[in-house]
């Protein structure tokens, strides 16, 4: 998919060409099925493999586009950042040692990946989401140079006719509004593939929706986001946001979103979801197809179904069905994609192994599970797994209440390891993997809950971007390592830390807990926000968040000294002594040309600007600090 991709908005007659060839597709696989030619009794297991990309002080490095012209390798692939990678990995029957297979070749193309991005004073960093994010790393200038990244962030934006909206509420609160498609770079996974026969699809699918929020539970990874700490896998949050196309009307219609886990089990055949796909999502995508496919299988050829596939790769379920062809016959998979990247290498694999082993077992185990529990209630164990990790209480079977660890430990790891041992994977191989969940579970440490203890371990020590940066630094240097989540000790703060790369823009050091007025307020508020919070600049914004003036402390020595203050004087407004229109910075403006800005102007603050509002503040006191930090650092050396 590259550069043939066009928009659905090119013309009338080309989205109806195109939509022609999705219903003939979807007639096809149909017939497909009917006639019994897709592939059944092999099972196949695969995966990709997403990744981000770090300079030395753990910050994304956008060298996507050179580095895969310098690796040359067919598995690696565009992600839509240019700080991200995906990497597909070989299929491999589901028996034997297969899982130790995938996790070589991991290891494998990652070897590949580290050694072109070497040549870019980069590496490489596995994680759900990168703690050293900053928004201004979310500029479409970071946008993958591909003709279908940019035609989707055309069109989605278009679609939705207003900024994206995300707010997410963990430990903290993230509201947030951004203009373009790149919030979803922030998200990387892993997603394991299971190919499956078409006869089990209905069955083996339930079943998936069924163990999702379990096996997320046990593989959370992203509990950090912007610096602020929110569910302990807020990729499910954060992507359903950065893809969401639905106008207000929509969302008042209660529309399901782009990305979802679904609203109601399987019931008859995997057409269920690819004509609930078409019926109520607006095409994004088209390309021309030359194919007709119907007519491919009247000529006894199999059908590619490039448009299905291109429709259904801009639906994002969390359990997506697919179809492929290999090896000359066409199959289906149940692609799993809610697993995040990391927290290393062998944790990833175990979280593959644990739920493969499930959809090995269940079928005999569970058999038909749609009388047995009521859809919500997995859908509120996905949920529930994402914001808590192994601290979530599901609802299981027939009602039954379970904390999230007793589940895994008690009920589903043993089915995982009969499973396993039913498609006769290694024994040893079944112990190792399956092993890494059950420390994980014993030890109550999984990705999240790790970087969670880290930062709450540095405590108010350094600045924010100080210990986001250590963490990230610890979760590379531990990654290397190969060992997984449970035997990892906490990050911590370097006793020597090269501050350059913690100050580099504003946005790495400026305030962002602020106390702003507005212009009718009294200007005795302003004062006493002053007094109580010891601060000498307070920003003047209107009920939008728009900046609009500054209220200094010199301003109020200049209103005390002409006597305007007091019981006895009439009530001033902020507006009639605050500073309009103050000098401001936007949030990746260099910390140098904040520093000369501000000694030019001869002011003690700078406002910090994103889009007209107001998001940050930067003071002389902060300069000072700084100062006093480079001098301390370099002493110590």
């Amino acid at each position: 998919m590259g550069e043939h991709i066009l928009s659905a908005e090119q013309s009338d007659l080309q989205t109806q060409a195109f939509m022609k060839a999705l219903l003939t597709d979807l007639s096809a696989l149909e017939q497909m099925l009917e006639r019994g030619m897709i592939e059944s009794g092999v099972h196949r297991i695969g995966a990709e493999q997403e990744m981000f990309l770090v300079d030395r002080a753990m910050r994304p490095a956008p060298v996507a586009p050179e580095l895969l012209a310098r690796a040359a390798d067919p598995r690696l692939t565009t992600e839509i950042g240019k700080f991200n990678l995906e990497a597909n990995l070989s299929p491999l029957p589901f028996t034997g040692t297969c899982l130790s297979a995938m996790e070589r070749e991991i290891l494998d193309v990652l070897g590949v990946v580290r050694k072109a991005a070497n040549a870019s004073g980069a590496d490489i960093l596995l994680t759900g989401i990168l703690p050293t994010l900053h928004r201004s790393d979310l500029a479409i200038g970071n946008l993958t140079p591909s003709a279908r990244y940019e035609e989707m962030n055309r069109v989605m934006t278009r679609l939705r006719g207003e900024t994206f909206n995300v707010h997410i509420k963990g430990a903290d609160e993230l509201q947030m509004t951004h203009d373009n498609l790149m919030l979803e770079a922030c998200c990387t996974s892993f997603q394991v593939h299971l190919q499956v026969d078409p006869g089990e699809f209905v069955r083996l699918y339930n079943l998936a929706q069924l163990i999702t929020g379990p096996v997320l539970a046990v593989a959370v990874n992203s509990p950090l986001l912007l610096g602020y700490r929110l569910w302990h896998e807020t990729r499910i949050a954060l992507f359903q946001h950065s893809v969401d196309e639905r106008s207000s009307t929509h969302q008042y219609r209660n529309r399901p979103p782009r990305v979802s886990f679904g609203d109601s089990w399987l019931k008859e055949s995997v057409l269920e979801i690819f004509r609930e796909e078409i019926a109520r999502y607006r095409v994004l995508l088209t390309k021309r197809i030359d194919e007709d496919s119907v007519e491919a299988l009247a000529a006894g050829r199999l059908p590619q179904l490039e448009a299905l596939r291109l429709h259904n790769g801009t639906v994002w379920r969390w359990n997506r069905p697919c179809y492929g062809i290999s090896e000359g016959k066409a199959h289906l998979r149940i692609e799993m994609r809610a697993i995040p990247s990391g927290p290393s290498i062998p944790d990833e694999i175990a979280n593959a192994a644990f739920f493969l082993g499930l959809m090995a077992a269940l079928p005999e185990e569970y058999g038909d599970i749609t009388g047995r529990m009521p859809f919500d209630d997995a859908k509120d164990n996905f949920l529930a797994a994402a914001r808590q990790g192994l601290k979530a209480q599901f609802t299981w079977l027939h009602g039954e209440s379970l904390p999230a660890s007793t589940l895994i430990a008690d009920h589903l790891l043993p089915i995982a390891r009969e499973g396993l041992k039913r498609v006769k994977i290694a024994s040893e191989e079944i112990d190792r993997y399956l092993g890494i969940i059950e420390d994980r579970v014993r030890h109550g440490q999984t990705g999240a809950s790790w970087a969670l203890r880290s930062l709450a371990g540095m405590g108010e020590q350094a600045t924010r971007e100080q210990r986001l940066q250590a963490v990230a630094a610890s979760m590379f240097e531990q990654q290397q390592t190969g060992y997984p989540i449970h035997t990892w000790l906490p990050a911590t703060l370097p006793e020597e830390t090269d501050l350059r790369h913690s100050y580099r823009t504003v946005e790495q050091f400026m305030s962002t807990d602020l106390f702003t007025v507005r212009p009718d307020d009294l200007v005795d508020l302003a004062a006493s926000v002053m007094d109580w919070k010891h601060v000498r600049h307070v920003p003047v914004e209107d009920d939008e968040g728009r900046l609009i003036g500054i209220v200094s402390h010199r301003d109020l020595l200049h209103l005390l000294a002409q006597g305007l203050t007091g019981r006895q004087a009439a009530p001033v407004s902020v507006k009639q002594i605050m500073k309009p229109n103050p000098v401001t910075v936007a949030p990746d403006t260099p910390t140098v040309e904040a520093v000369r800005l501000m000694r030019r102007q001869n002011i003690g603050c700078l406002p910090v600007v994103s889009g007209q509002r107001l998001v940050g503040l930067l003071t002389a006191q902060d300069f000072l600090n700084l100062s006093a930090d480079l001098i301390e650092s370099y002493l110590a050396k």
